[in-house]
């Protein structure tokens, strides 16, 4: 049975968002370690296997803002979709302390065989939606862990990440300040991976973006997820029309 690595929502809405997902779901496809990387149910239903609350959260605002959305179908344990190809971080053999068993002793036959089937499609059918779009505006959408294993909590209720690009960003920062909200500015870490997705769909095409990380005890069930959609989703309308992108 074909495993597809991506769904796409609403591929025809008119509206200029490009809502994405990269870490979507804790899926493991049945030829990757037989469907299974050896960790119990209760670790992959951490934030090392996918981003809690996110694909949710990125259904609603498309729905909202009426423009498409893709979502990954793979775990990031599998092959991570936010990181370049030749990034030591695609492939995690340990991740916030916990060892990875169906990573460990993967080679580099395995990784490619997870890019040409995963990776590489996702971000085929990233590019060819974002190309069909006129002036699209990529949001990607991400969650975060209330606290990484031995740290201090985080604070943070949103996150507002950014690289070079910040005609969407500080506005946009300073708008979820403005509701309140203890928003990060690049926290709980920095915006920009070299060959990441907003890189790879965003910047190397002068596209405007902007990466929102929600804090996953804040959308953990459907009511904080309908509450943080229905929050963000005029925000993000007001600020872009204001900002004259």
């Amino acid at each position: 049975m074909t495993h597809e690595p991506f769904e796409i929502i609403g591929a025809n809405r008119p509206g200029r968002w490009l809502m994405t997902c990269d870490h979507a779901t804790n899926m493991i496809p049945d030829w990757v370690h037989g469907g299974d990387l050896g960790l119990t149910a209760a670790d992959m239903g951490r934030h090392i296997a996918y981003d809690i609350g996110a694909a949710a959260v990125t259904r609603q605002l498309a729905e909202a803002l009426d423009s498409p959305a893709i979502l990954s179908r793979f775990s990031r344990l599998v092959c991570d979709p936010n990181r370049g190809e030749d990034d030591p971080t695609i492939m995690m053999r340990l991740y916030d302390g916990t060892i990875i068993p169906g990573n460990r002793n993967a080679d580099e036959a395995e990784k490619e065989e997870r890019l040409q089937r995963l990776y590489r499609p996702y971000h085929a059918a990233y590019a060819d939606l974002a190309n069909k779009m006129k002036d699209p505006v990529i949001c990607a959408v991400h969650s975060f862990t209330p606290r990484l294993n031995g740290r201090h909590p985080r604070p943070w209720e949103i996150g507002i990440l950014y690289a070079d690009d910040t005609r969407f960003a500080l506005p946009f920062i300073e708008a979820c300040r403005a509701q309140g909200w203890c928003t990060g500015d690049n926290e709980p870490y920095a915006g920009h991976l070299p060959g990441d997705a907003v890189d790879r769909h965003a910047l190397q095409h002068g596209r405007p973006n902007v990466l929102i990380e929600l804090r996953q005890d804040l959308i953990a069930d459907e009511a904080g997820q309908t509450l943080w959609a229905n929050r963000l989703a005029p925000l993000l309308s007001d600020v872009l029309t204001q900002s004259g992108l």
